[in-house]
């Protein structure tokens, strides 16, 4: 049975809230599968490279061709690859910063997105090669951006989900993590519902 891939990236280690949800939702995922294995990068503790003109030159020639400093920069580009392709359950979290996404996370889609790997172009037009795939968005901000005036200021879901599709995940899921700024009754409140959230997610995989 295909691995659940959790991909967490905030830098705040034990005190996230993304991490914190997203490996739970990982964990009940995983129970609810048959026990399906889990692969976990934590971006937050263990970043990514930038994506550099080693990187972009080597993705760009076949293998044989490659210099050995290129040859080393795609090795763990192919990793990253072979990981997302092997799994049919993607859970990302990231906590909304600066109305985005955490730099950390813009690099694992950086290496992640390679041409004739997950996607690829076409005479129709380019076509996703990482289909089939449920993928869950996890995303902790301290106001609430899924609903009311600060929706317009959420860059990370429309993002998130555009670059998806581009791969050829369009099953996408968000679980907001909301109001985090609000007090320990609105945190208590909001990861109540969270919890709730999780349990019948498990129920419906």
């Amino acid at each position: 049975m295909s691995p659940v891939l959790l991909v967490t990236s905030s830098p705040r280690g034990e005190s996230s809230r993304s991490s914190k949800v997203a490996r739970e939702l990982a964990e009940a995922l995983s129970s609810a599968g048959s026990a399906k294995s889990i692969i976990h990068r934590d971006l937050g503790a263990n970043p990514l490279p930038h994506i550099d003109a080693v990187f972009t030159s080597a993705i760009r020639k076949p293998a044989e061709s490659r210099s050995e400093a290129e040859a080393a920069a795609a090795v763990l580009s192919d990793v990253l690859v072979d990981e997302l392709l092997a799994a049919d359950t993607v859970i990302i979290g990231t906590g909304l910063i600066n109305f985005n996404i955490y730099s950390t996370l813009k690099s694992w889609i950086d290496h992640i997105a390679r041409s004739g790997k997950t996607f690829r172009y076409t005479e129709k037009g380019p076509e996703g090669l990482a289909t089939g795939k449920k993928v869950y968005l996890v995303v902790a901000s301290d106001g609430v951006y899924s609903q009311g005036p600060a929706t317009a200021m959420n860059h990370a879901i429309p993002y998130l989900k555009t670059v998806l599709a581009f791969l050829g995940m369009t099953d996408v899921e968000v679980v907001p993590v909301e109001g985090l700024a609000f007090g320990p009754e609105a945190v208590d409140k909001t990861m109540a519902e969270v919890q709730s959230r999780i349990s019948k997610l498990a129920l419906a995989a």
